[in-house]
């Protein structure tokens, strides 16, 4: 909870949190894994205008903030496939909320 008290310490978990989750992409992709596991490609098709380069990158930040998990599957070519954690599964409600404010900020501003 936020209080005047702790706002240091408020500071710092918001600062924490926003350097997990910045950029554009990130959570866009925590989305698209959200709904299972996936492959590269079939991410970068459900995200538009990402590029493979960024998709990439994104996905090595978010594995190192330990959002998602990479598997390799010991197969001819290798397999790869990414899946949420139950640590990037504590962001289900963040993004739910954050998709209900997108609704209602895209009314107040753009008015559909």
């Amino acid at each position: 909870m936020l209080t005047r008290e702790g706002c240091p310490e408020s500071v710092l978990a918001i600062k924490d949190a926003l350097e997990a989750l910045e950029g554009r992409w990130k959570l866009l992709i925590m989305l698209s894994l959200s709904l299972g596991n996936k492959r590269f490609k079939q991410i970068s098709k459900e995200i538009p205008g990402i590029t493979d380069k960024m998709l990439s990158k994104e996905l090595k930040t978010l594995e190192t903030n330990k959002l998602i998990k990479r598997t390799v599957y010991d197969t001819f070519p290798p397999t790869v496939e990414y899946s949420i954690t139950p640590h990037g599964k504590s962001l289900e409600k963040v993004l739910e909320e954050l998709y209900h404010w997108g609704q209602e900020h895209r009314k107040q501003v753009i008015g559909k």
